[in-house]
């Protein structure tokens, strides 16, 4: 599923307006103006309505040509970054920006159907690529070439809330780190009363099948094997759905009402009714802005079950028909705008700070290293969020396999809807019978 990401709650995608716009600004050309600039266009431009996201781009790009005077930038805005109405229709009809945007899930199929130029021999051009992390750098190289740049990443963990765990008589600064924990500390909260959650969880509009493989993950298991296969009908499968089902009908720690889906969640969590939801930390500064949390009382731990976790993110590919020269100027713009740690459209957190967006959430975490030490460092001095109610999730990740969503990730998870909101609804659900069927359905999605 897909995350808005990172510190702002805005994230904007360019797409050609027009077939005319199409043929003369999205398609690659030669790159070169009548002043013998290379010429490239980018998307992922926040929209107007977004003025200070949309700002910091137009500013961040300006000074890019500045300093780079042989270089001609055009920059293209909607929303979202990357619609999933037209990404196919623009890949096919070659009609992509010189340098675009992508989820990591669509990377391999960019790749697949060749719209994707060959980065490799152009990436001592980039200067940040060795500082970045290799899980996530590996998701665009496909047998052994590199088509893209990861941009940003996110994993999922536990958020919680403090002020709940200290009622109930828990210790906030101890979350749970097991599945076991998990449903003993929602037991507690449950029996505050008044309305009080003790965990909830998605089951409707593919959210529940989505939350299902982050589960599914934690306790060590996948949602398709290795052989192509699906691996739901396991032991690991079956601890999910138990574990649901325990915490619904026997605990009475979910609350009655289900089929929720994120806002629905998010709603619960703000008004401080919620004691535990799975998300990632972008979800953090929503529950602050929209729907009236606090940032004292919001912290976060990693995956319970300390197996794996669910990893995404988004990164940008480059146009098959770009020259040399455009591929090169790509991966400069990139490095300028995203790559650069403590600086760019994503990294100047004093300039957020300013702007009162929140700065020191754990993630994105991009870089390695140096890069990183250094990127954490400007973080941690313009924080204007409660650093240390993330800690636990920043220890408990580094012993988390990252794993990133399936393929045909969207149809297992409508798959997968049916088999959470089976158990969430009906107390006496087969679980084997669910498991079984959504199996053999799993297994006949035609692999793309």
């Amino acid at each position: 599923m897909r995350h808005t990401g990172f510190r702002r709650t805005f994230v904007a995608i360019g797409v050609c307006s027009s077939l005319a716009l199409a043929a003369s600004a999205c398609g690659s050309g030669d790159g070169d103006t009548a002043s013998g600039k290379t010429r490239i266009t980018v998307n992922c431009e926040p929209p107007k309505s977004a003025k200070v996201d949309r700002t910091f781009f137009d500013d961040d790009t300006a000074a890019f040509e500045k300093q780079n005077p042989d270089i001609d930038v055009v920059a293209h805005d909607a929303f979202p970054c990357q619609d999933p109405k037209t990404f196919g229709a623009k890949l096919a009809g070659g009609q992509m920006e010189d340098v675009f945007y992508t989820y990591f899930t669509d990377a391999r199929h960019v790749v697949d159907i060749n719209q994707a130029a060959d980065l490799t021999p152009y990436l001592k051009d980039l200067k940040s690529y060795d500082t970045i992390q290799k899980q996530l750098r590996d998701i665009y190289t496909v047998d052994g070439k590199v088509y893209g740049i990861p941009r940003t990443g996110y994993s999922m963990g536990l958020i919680y809330n403090r002020k709940l765990f200290q009622k109930a008589g828990l210790d906030p600064d101890k979350p749970p780190a097991t599945w076991e924990e998990v449903r003993a500390d929602a037991k507690r909260i449950a029996a505050l009363g008044n309305g009080t959650v003790g965990y909830a969880d998605y089951s409707a509009q593919n959210q529940g099948g989505w939350h299902f493989t982050a589960e599914l993950y934690s306790q060590g298991g996948d949602v398709v094997g290795a052989d192509g296969k699906a691996g739901v009908d396991t032991p690991e499968g079956h601890a999910v759905l138990r574990n649901l089902h325990d915490m619904r009908w026997t605990d009475d720690s979910m609350g009655s009402k289900q089929l929720l889906i994120i806002n629905d969640v998010q709603q619960m969590m703000g008004s401080g009714k919620l004691g535990m939801y799975l998300s990632a930390p972008d979800n953090i500064p929503i529950l602050v802005k929209e729907k009236g949390g606090d940032y004292k009382d919001l912290a976060l731990a990693p995956m319970p079950g300390g197996k794996g976790t669910l990893i995404g993110g988004d990164g940008y590919m480059f146009n098959k028909k770009d020259t040399p020269a455009q591929i090169r100027a790509g991966l400069k713009w990139l490095d300028h705008m995203f790559l650069t740690p403590g600086k760019g459209f994503l990294g100047d957190y004093a300039r957020a700070k300013k702007n009162v967006a929140p700065v020191g959430l754990p993630e994105p975490r991009l870089f390695t290293g140096a890069a990183d030490a250094k990127d954490q460092q400007v973080k941690k001095a313009n924080a204007n969020v409660p650093v240390e109610n993330y800690q636990a999730f920043l220890d408990g990740n580094q012993q988390l396999q990252m794993k990133i969503e399936p393929p045909n990730a969207q149809q297992i998870y409508s798959v997968l809807d049916s088999v959470v909101s089976a158990v969430l609804t009906k107390k006496d659900a087969d679980i084997d019978q669910l498991l079984k069927e959504a199996s053999a359905k799993i297994d006949s999605i035609p692999r793309s």
